[in-house]
């Protein structure tokens, strides 16, 4: 059969993560959003996609490695939902042989867990190039700049923040994007399916300048002719800094971090186009 969608427009990525972080409901929010499942499935109803073993399902985490495939902005993604339990450690393994990236997501509340830390070890071991999804923004107790701390203390990573929290736990409304200095911001009433593009909240203002000019450092380094104009004095755009994150994601000199929750619908879509934009196609890896 012919493939109707060129290589370079794959993602072949994996959905790492300690057992309770939000793993599975997260793949099952970019199913829902790129069209590929019609019901927004519930691990603690029991009905996620991805758990399709009988015991997975009553036990309400991932045993085995599941894949599917949806499509967003043109692009074919190819996931595998890996299993969080640290019982199934060996399974993780091997889907991380077969992916070409990676996202890995965190628990606000929890930050980076035992697992976690085992999960991006093997990551490390077979030079996986990772984007972050820090999840459960709304929970009591969510805590965006200790997680990146976190990243930097227990994973040894460096953490190039794209995103910015407007609000945490039950205020947690949107994110500030730190590439296109904007504000998203998602409609409860649609189920996160629309949110409207903003103006950077005010009193986010110096924090947003702040990391974004952390951002377009650690970005333009990457690109000899961006890092050039740069130091001439010449701000890059969007599309020069996306062009030198990804080429910094690819390379693993830094993790791209974006936040969200997955339960309430707020962070999906820009997480698709992270993946997207600066996870490898297979033609880009070695």
């Amino acid at each position: 059969m012919a493939r109707t969608t060129p290589l370079e427009r794959y993602r072949n990525i994996g959905i790492m993560a300690h057992i309770d972080a939000g793993k599975t409901t997260t793949t099952e929010r970019i199913l829902y959003y790129t069209g590929r499942s019609y019901k927004l499935g519930e691990v603690h109803e029991g009905t996620a996609t991805m758990d399709w073993m009988e015991q997975e399902q009553e036990r309400g985490i991932t045993i085995t490695s599941a894949a599917t495939t949806c499509f967003w902005n043109d692009h074919r993604i190819n996931i595998i939902d890996t299993p969080g339990h640290v019982d199934f450690t060996i399974e993780v393994e091997r889907s991380l042989r077969v992916l070409d990236g990676a996202v890995a997501v965190f628990d606000s509340v929890a930050g980076v867990e035992p697992q976690s830390e085992t999960v991006w070890r093997q990551a490390d071991k077979y030079g996986v190039p990772r984007i972050c999804f820090v999840n459960k923004m709304d929970r009591i107790g969510a805590d965006f700049p200790r997680c990146i701390q976190e990243i930097k203390d227990r994973l040894g990573a460096i953490p190039l923040v794209t995103q910015l929290p407007i609000g945490a736990e039950s205020d947690f409304v949107g994110v500030v994007d730190i590439v296109a200095m904007n504000a998203v911001k998602w409609r409860d009433e649609s189920l996160g399916a629309q949110f409207d593009v903003v103006e950077i909240p005010a009193e986010l203002q110096a924090a947003a300048q702040a990391a974004h000019h952390e951002l377009v450092e650690l970005a333009v380094e990457q690109d000899d002719a961006a890092l050039e104009a740069y130091l001439g004095g010449e701000e890059p755009d969007v599309e020069t800094l996306k062009r030198c994150i990804r080429k910094g994601a690819i390379a693993a000199v830094f993790v791209p971090v974006l936040c969200g929750s997955a339960f309430k619908n707020k962070g999906v879509q820009p997480l698709l186009d992270a993946v997207v934009d600066y996870l490898p196609a297979p033609t880009d890896v070695p």
